[in-house]
């Protein structure tokens, strides 16, 4: 494609001059210990020799804006030209743009066909969304079973979010039969890798009883690792936890700070909840709470 001619016209001159392939790794290994300025110096001229690797780091230094300013025009053109040569990630990062409208316009089907090129080299992401557009009916046609496969293909290889995908179509009866036990293998996964959406999920299977017997000591144990990841409906749900002294002691402070945690976040039940709660407290305990939840820090996964 057009596209293509003026870094080859530039090739004709530098590829003498090119860096020793020895470089893309001091590249790739100052890009993964955060030295962007050395990733971008090692990389560029690699890059510009069409090196394909080194073509999608500099898209995704573009596209994160990580050591150049953000640039999506800049990260379209590399990570095009990584993903002509086949580079699967280049692929499923050229779709995500096109899926989502960074620096292109929104366009379904050219993310499905990006998608599909890296998800058939079996890039697990790419498969995770792949397996999402056919779920959403983006780009293609919605089918469920379309998309369990694809997402199985992903889960299979660790991905989390398709583990977590998965389980969703599992607990839902879609493209399988309804099975919670599936579901809750499949999230409890996905939870063990820190996915705060599969957490919450397994809090409210063992909440409810689903797939497992009632457990509201487990179903406290999700929600507190979702919630220190700064999951909103699971601060509130820990909140409600609390103040109810469902497999934790009672405690109207911690329930109080929870639910401020979440009502700060747009929560509007978390809210209301804190503002009956707050009529049956101290102002001692109240102000013990609001410092409780101004020191409150996010956990990383």
């Amino acid at each position: 494609m057009s596209r293509r001619f003026p870094i080859v016209l530039v090739l004709s001159l530098v590829c003498l001059a090119a860096p020793a392939w020895a470089d893309y790794g001091a590249g790739e290994d100052a890009y993964h210990r955060g030295d962007y300025a050395t990733a971008f110096r090692e990389l560029t001229p690699l890059a510009e020799n069409g090196d394909p690797s080194s073509e999608y780091f500099l898209g995704l230094m573009y596209v994160k804006g990580e050591g150049v300013p953000q640039d999506f025009k800049q990260a379209e053109y590399w990570l095009f030209l990584a993903a002509e040569q086949g580079h699967a990630q280049a692929q499923d990062n050229l779709g995500a743009m096109y899926a989502n409208g960074l620096g292109l316009p929104v366009d379904f089907k050219e993310a499905v066909r990006w998608y599909r090129l890296a998800a058939e080299q079996g890039e697990a992401r790419a498969q995770n969304n792949l397996g999402l557009m056919y779920a959403k009916g983006k780009g293609v046609p919605r089918d469920f079973k379309e998309a369990v496969r694809w997402y199985r293909l992903a889960a299979e290889q660790g991905e989390a979010k398709a583990q977590f995908n998965l389980g969703v179509m599992y607990a839902k009866g879609q493209g399988v039969p309804k099975n919670f036990k599936n579901a809750l293998q499949w999230y409890h996964l996905a939870a063990m890798q820190g996915d705060a959406h599969a957490q919450h999920n397994l809090g409210l299977m063992h909440a409810k009883g689903e797939g497992v017997p009632r457990d509201f000591k487990e179903a406290v144990r999700w929600y507190r690792l979702a919630a220190e990841q700064g999951e909103a409906r699971d601060q509130g749900n820990l909140g409600l936890m609390y103040a109810k002294g469902k497999g934790v002691l009672q405690d109207y402070v911690l329930a109080h700070m929870w639910f401020n945690l979440a009502a700060e976040q747009g929560e509007k039940v978390a809210s209301d909840l804190r503002d009956s709660l707050a009529k049956k407290m101290t102002p001692a305990q109240i102000a013990e709470a609001q410092k409780l939840a101004s020191e409150w820090k996010p956990r990383d996964k």
